[in-house]
């Protein structure tokens, strides 16, 4: 049996006795209610240390708006190409069949739909020109000499959707990342043209969390659902250009069942 923990008294834990002692109701909910949060924070410091803290607390902040976003992007790319959606959906049939859900086993085999949202990622990458960086001594990149201290963003959205790189990259086409000659192209960064994640020691440090998620979560939409636009909807494929790139109209849609077995909705 693990010994009992010990919280300590630190000044928000002492700030909520003081909000008890409150005479009016409304202050103490109102203090006890921001102390709480407070405290709560100050105890996850203390349970992982600041550093692991702050690394936690960046990838699930950092990952939870770039994940939905390219999950809306791939979606909308699959019904802009019925045919990728078709092929992935029986993908999904044969590997874990109509009358199961998909589960974590299931990930490994499915191949064309790690290749959609590879594709995704390559024509729609969430963070356009990554996390800035700042060169550490002066350098001379393709005759351009970039002094120390210098800001330096990377545009990846130029670079995966280079011509001289890519076949036809403004067409989605999951098939490319099925090729022998570019199955190279994973996510950590090896491959200087694609680099959805970064690379390096800056790489992005939910990666791992992200890739996961994102097979998940489209794996699980599309084999228990056919989806079709909401009632006069049309397919926007237009990018709002940000910090993120969002699409530039939300992507909104009907699911209806796919499954041969009712039970397995509940």
């Amino acid at each position: 049996m693990s010994p009992p923990l010990f919280l300590p008294q630190t000044p928000v834990h002492r700030q909520l006795h003081l909000a008890a002692a409150s005479h009016s109701t409304s202050h103490f909910h109102q203090n006890y209610l921001l102390s709480a949060v407070a405290y709560s924070g100050q105890l996850l410091v203390t349970f992982f240390g600041t550093q692991n803290f702050v690394f936690y607390l960046d990838t699930v902040t950092g990952g939870t708006d770039t994940t939905a976003i390219t999950l809306e992007w791939a979606m909308a790319e699959l019904m802009n190409n019925p045919d990728a959606m078709s092929r992935a959906q029986k993908e999904l049939s044969e590997v874990v069949g109509l009358n199961d859900i998909v589960e974590a086993l299931h990930i490994p085999k499915l191949k064309y739909l790690e290749a959609v949202i590879k594709e995704t990622m390559r024509s729609h990458p969430a963070i356009p020109l990554l996390i800035p960086r700042s060169t550490s001594q002066s350098s001379t990149v393709g005759g351009y000499t970039i002094p120390k201290g210098t800001t330096v963003f990377i545009n990846v959205r130029s670079i995966q959707r280079d011509p001289s790189i890519w076949d036809k990259p403004l067409e989605f086409r999951p098939e490319r990342f099925l090729d022998d000659t570019i199955e190279k192209c994973d996510y950590r960064g090896n491959y200087f043209h694609y680099l959805p994640f970064g690379s390096g020691r800056r790489i992005c440090a939910g990666m791992p969390l992200a890739e996961r998620m994102l097979m998940y979560l489209l794996a699980s939409f599309f084999h228990s659902f056919d989806w079709k636009l909401g009632q006069g909807e049309t397919l926007d494929m237009s990018e709002a250009f940000g910090i993120v790139l969002r699409k530039g109209t939300p992507l909104i849609v009907v699911p209806s069942p796919r499954l041969s077995v009712s039970d397995l909705y509940d």
